[in-house]
């Protein structure tokens, strides 16, 4: 499986050198990291389960900087190897960093990278991937995080194409994954990508989790933009538009709102919320019709055209690209699981500015769209027409599995 990327090949081809070896399996921890996160690699790849069917890898669990290492609820770990055990690992995991905002040590940054060129895979889960990103190892890569940072991932790693969709993204040596449980989700796939489905799906039997998870972060995205768009000139713009989602307008209006050149309108839009603006227009009008489909009596078609939809054909593609579900199929399922005392009795809509989006499901880089395969059928391009008849951003390829992008 693979994406229409130059790195792949490359990474394709890259040997372990030295003294690594491939069923060698370093996570580097550092302090602050949070506890669950730090676990899902040790108890993956630090048990043995061979009785289960599942291949034994040799663990190495190494700290990032001098320790002890503070964890959850003020707990202190002490890591029995240093960054000199990287040298021996095949595979390296960071599966977690304490602050998006500052600067992981540069001493662990240099072993990652060295570990790169001597051809390991680098693994970064959840914030993990802020870590391998100032290392420079995901420069004109894809990548994921945890759908709350991706926009600052973007903004500060503006070479990096964030898609915050993906449960996980393996670009062949280079593999990241969104929050938490998708930590267990990547996991999962190196050890099928390393001795096969039957391995992989004896070690979820033990773990009690699904092997595969079908779907995206899309069901999970919070419904509000990065708080530091508010002091940006580009608010009001941002602002308007979702007062004003019922009416059919594009981004080319929405540029000239901003006095600005569609192209530069496109490239200030993307540094500030990591995402493309006609995505980002398309996501807040499904947002807004999830909305009216959870809070209202009114029919598809009604629904398509109070959220600026030119048709229901429109709004159905759209909602089942992003949501997986028809509009009709959500709201059965919604109101299913509502209890009947708090089902909406009457048709009117919700009041006051609508629902917001902070990463929208689009994938960043600072040149435009990068094309790249996707596991489903992808956003669209860029005129408003072309959005509305669903057609596609990405480009085609062999199928990847259910919520991933592989480069493998």
């Amino acid at each position: 499986m693979s994406h229409d990327s130059t790195a792949a090949p490359e990474a394709a081809a890259r040997k372990l050198s030295g003294r690594r070896r491939k069923e060698i399996v370093a996570v580097l921890l550092f302090s602050g990291g949070p506890i669950f996160e730090s676990s899902i690699p040790l108890s993956v790849f630090g048990i043995d389960r061979q009785d289960a069917g599942v291949p034994r890898y040799r663990l190495l669990v190494c700290g990032g900087e001098e320790g002890p290492l503070r964890t959850t609820g003020g707990l202190e770990l002490s890591a029995p190897h240093g960054l000199e055990a990287i040298s021996r690992a095949g595979t390296v995991v960071v599966p977690a960093w304490r602050s998006i905002t500052s600067p992981p040590p540069e001493d662990a940054l240099d072993a990652l990278r060295r570990a790169h060129e001597e051809g390991a895979r680098i693994v970064g889960l959840c914030t993990g991937a802020f870590v391998l990103a100032a290392a420079g190892l995901l420069d004109g890569r894809p990548a994921t995080t945890h759908w709350m940072y991706a926009p600052t991932l973007a903004k500060r790693y503006p070479s990096v194409h964030v898609d915050p969709r993906e449960l996980f993204v393996d670009d062949g040596d280079v593999l990241t994954s969104a929050g938490t449980a998708a930590g267990i989700d990547l996991c999962l796939h190196i050890v099928r990508t390393d001795h096969g489905n039957e391995a992989a799906g004896a070690l979820a039997r033990r773990l009690v989790v699904p092997p595969r998870r079908s779907g995206g972060q899309e069901r999970y995205l919070d419904r509000s933009l990065p708080e530091e768009i508010g002091a940006d000139p580009l608010a009001e713009v941002v602002a308007w538009a979702l007062e004003h989602l019922h009416e059919q307008f594009d981004v080319e209006t929405l540029a000239a709102r901003a006095y600005m050149s569609r192209r530069t309108f496109d490239r200030r839009f993307r540094s500030l919320t990591g995402s493309a603006p006609l995505q980002w227009l398309i996501t807040q009008r499904v947002l807004q019709a999830q909305r009216l489909l959870e809070t209202s009596d009114y029919s598809v078609d009604e629904v398509a055209g109070r959220c600026g939809f030119r048709s229901p054909v429109a709004l159905r593609g759209h909602f089942r690209r992003q949501l997986g579900s028809s509009p009709a199929a959500y709201r059965a399922a919604y109101r299913a699981r509502r209890p009947q005392s708090e089902r909406p009795t009457d048709t009117e809509p919700p009041t006051g500015p609508t629902v917001q989006q902070g990463p929208p499901p689009a994938p960043y880089s600072e040149g435009g769209p990068v094309p790249l395969q996707t596991r489903r059928t992808p956003a669209p391009v860029g005129t408003s027409a072309a959005a509305e008849h669903g057609r596609e951003l990405y480009v085609g390829g062999r199928a990847t599995l259910p919520g991933q992008r592989s480069g493998a």
